[in-house]
């Protein structure tokens, strides 16, 4: 028997990737979600008539491809240099870009600072807000110095709703916070499950690409870092946007994931103050005026964001481990990263490291991603193991393969150039790196092939005490260090 038109009907939905189902199987059956929690059952209903009342009457016919003309549209640049950079170059019209990060790391704020660039541009901007009322976000505009000209709040909830006003107004920039608190009579269950965010998108995405005009939308994170809703919802926008700090350090880092107009792998980093987010134009030099250059298992790492070096500080500590397993603690580094790390500089280097616990940090709330800070990582633990600083103007750039041998990186001039700009005088380097290398004439390169050389260049003998902590004069020549 056939059903009735507008009777509801049954689905089951997976609440990590949206993967629907008409009949139920436990589990998501996916194989690239593998989600633990159970399909969720949904009603699904018609769409009421006249839901979608902000499309136009008649959809355009189909357009030859050869016919189209090639539009020298110039980006949207705005004042802020480090959202420019993240962006590709500026704001695209049209574009939907999603902004992601943990509670209280700054995402209003971030929101409510870009719509104060475009208004003092004269163009007006709507500010769709579900979680805050207007005096709330008020406040916020008064402790960054805002008026609030040209910027007009909506608390609407109801997508449709608010794709009707937006329709109305045109404005041009849209702002939505969050993406979660929307909801559609054309999804069945309440707002921010995965068919609510799914189709809300949808519905936002479809009239920023008809009207041509930029939205910004706000998502929230989940307990294991990852974006809340299904995953449908990256593969619809433009842009993906995450900005990443911790509660103990004032820097932000805004980090792209995906840009269909740029670049993924440039960041923008931020200082959160009293007055909003403050643009860091030199992060380097921020950081390293912060570090204690005596400072025992600390090493510092030239490291590639996108087209900008950053001199990362890494701050290791080992202390004899009192459980039968030692701890692994990794904060701003890979995790499976450290391990290898501490298994290579244990068997090929000579460290003792089997009975420590481990704790490897990037200072300021930063991440690294990539191998180059390898070299740094054994370093900083060895530094610690043996009590001995490092010497305060000493880089290390180097992957580190499972054989101990030390191998070369990407663009190793350039993180030695930027070296040399902030005034460290030394740095090791993989000896396969000796021929790419240009003329230094600010910088000293130490070329070393193993780890265990490399170690052997940057503490000497570590039976030979420390002169500022022990009170002896120290002096050492490399070759004293031997490890059995």
């Amino acid at each position: 028997m056939n059903r009735s038109r507008g009777q509801q009907r049954t689905q089951f939905v997976c609440q990590e990737c949206g993967h629907e189902s008409a009949r139920w199987m436990g589990f998501c059956p996916s194989p690239a979600c593998g989600s633990p929690l159970p399909l969720q059952e949904l009603d699904v209903r018609p769409p009421p008539a006249g839901s979608r009342t902000w499309l136009p009457s008649a959809a355009e016919p189909p357009t030859e491809l050869s016919t189209l003309e090639p539009e020298d549209r110039q980006r949207l640049l705005l004042p802020s240099a480090e959202l420019n950079r993240v962006l590709g170059g500026g704001i695209v019209a049209g574009s939907v870009a999603l902004l992601a990060g943990e509670p209280g790391v700054g995402k209003s704020t971030l929101l409510l600072q870009l719509a104060r660039y475009l208004s003092e541009g004269g163009r007006p901007v709507t500010y769709l807000s579900g979680e805050e009322s207007p005096h709330q976000i008020k406040l916020r505009s008064e402790r960054l110095g805002f008026s609030g000209d040209r910027v007009f709040l909506e608390t609407e909830t109801d997508v449709d709703q608010a794709l009707a006003r937006l329709e109305e107004s045109r404005p041009a920039f849209a702002i939505v916070d969050s993406i979660q608190t929307l909801y559609t009579q054309d999804a069945p269950s309440g707002p921010g499950s995965v068919a609510q965010v799914r189709e809300c998108g949808l519905k936002l995405m479809r009239w920023a690409k008809l009207r041509n005009v930029p939205v910004f939308l706000a998502g929230h994170m989940t307990k294991d870092g990852s974006l809340a809703g299904p995953r449908v919802l990256e593969h619809m926008v433009d842009l993906v946007m995450y900005l990443e700090g911790q509660e103990v350090s004032s820097y932000r880092v805004l980090r792209s994931g995906k840009n269909r107009f740029g670049s993924t792998t440039e960041i923008g980093v931020f200082e959160m103050t009293g007055q909003g987010l403050v643009e860091v134009p030199d992060p380097s030099r921020a950081l390293l005026a912060q570090r204690y250059e005596r400072g025992v298992g600390a090493a510092l790492a030239p490291t590639l964001e996108g087209s900008r070096p950053l001199i990362l500080e890494i701050q290791a500590l080992t202390s004899p481990a009192f459980a039968p397993v030692p701890r692994r603690v990794a904060n701003g580094v890979d995790y499976n990263r450290l391990l290898m790390l501490a298994a290579v500089a244990s068997r090929r280097s000579g460290l003792e490291l089997g009975g420590q616990d481990i704790i490897v940090n990037v200072a300021g709330g930063f991440r690294v991603t990539e191998p180059a800070a390898d070299l740094a990582i054994i370093l900083a633990l060895a530094s610690s193991l043996y009590n001995r600083p490092l010497d305060p103007h000493l880089v290390a750039i180097g992957e580190v393969g499972l054989s101990g041998e030390l191998r070369t990186v990407p663009q190793v001039e350039r993180r030695v150039s930027e070296a040399a700009r902030l005034g460290l005088h030394r740095c090791i380097l993989p000896e396969t790196a000796r021929d790419r290398l240009g003329k230094l004439p600010d910088i000293e390169p130490i070329f070393a092939r193993t780890v265990r050389q490399a170690v052997r260049a940057a503490l000497g003998s570590p039976n030979r005490p420390d002169p500022e902590i022990n009170g002896n004069d120290g002096d050492f020549e490399p070759d004293d260090l031997v490890f059995e």
